[in-house]
């Protein structure tokens, strides 16, 4: 099933089980796919909506370090709990074995040689890695690994 059905269809079991929490949560995640899907004017796919899902889980983890540190406990609580609920639908993350692999395997694919070909390496290992690893983190060991 693809992943927008199924939170389409968690948004509905949400509303049967009287859930509100759930249902505010989910249905800002499908309003916020929507609204990408209607700026351009595209029919999302998994990969594409476990994008906008990652997005909307990095803002939440902004918020509550920003809430933590204006000693707001009981927002940084709130987005806690959406975050735990949008981790749902994200797939598990890489750990560092697996990411090492797929960097070696991203540089094998582009041929890369120098710091110039890292745009490449890092859009490889985007495709490959959607919504599984913190690509800030990939960007620092591929750039390493270019010495």
């Amino acid at each position: 099933m693809p992943l927008k059905a199924q939170i389409t269809d968690d948004m509905k079991s949400a509303m049967k089980a009287g859930d509100k929490e759930r249902l505010r949560v989910v249905r800002l995640a499908l309003a916020a796919i929507k609204q990408v899907e209607i700026d351009q004017r595209i029919e999302m796919d998994d990969v594409a909506v476990l994008t906008v899902l990652d997005k909307m889980v990095k803002q939440r983890r902004d918020s509550v370090e920003q809430f933590q540190a204006g000693n707001r406990k009981d927002l940084a609580d709130i987005e806690l709990a959406e975050i735990a609920i949008l981790d749902t639908y994200l797939p598990g993350q890489l750990g560092d074995t697996e990411l090492d692999e797929l960097i070696a395997a991203a540089f094998t694919a582009t041929g890369a040689s120098s710091i110039r070909d890292m745009g490449k390496v890092m859009a490889e290992i985007k495709t490959r890695a959607a919504g599984r690893a913190d690509m800030g983190a990939v960007g620092a060991k591929v750039k390493a690994r270019f010495g």
